[in-house]
């Protein structure tokens, strides 16, 4: 993967990443109304942050290495 190809993932998912943490938010701010989805939300708020971390670091490593 290209560091451009990469770049561009990292702003899909930086988008996808900033809607999730919206939702979780306003799911906080209901509670305790559909409390039963706080566990689903989170965890998928918490992977999509995982995943942009890991291609963060990646991308650093691709432009260390120049």
């Amino acid at each position: 993967m290209t560091i451009e190809e990469l770049q561009g993932q990292i702003r899909r998912l930086n988008s996808k990443a900033g809607q999730m943490k919206m939702d979780l938010h306003d799911l906080a701010e209901g509670l305790p109304t559909d409390y039963t989805q706080l566990m689903d939300v989170a965890a998928a708020t918490y992977e999509i942050y995982r995943q942009l971390d890991e291609l963060k670091q990646h991308l650093n490593k691709l432009e260390n290495a120049k």
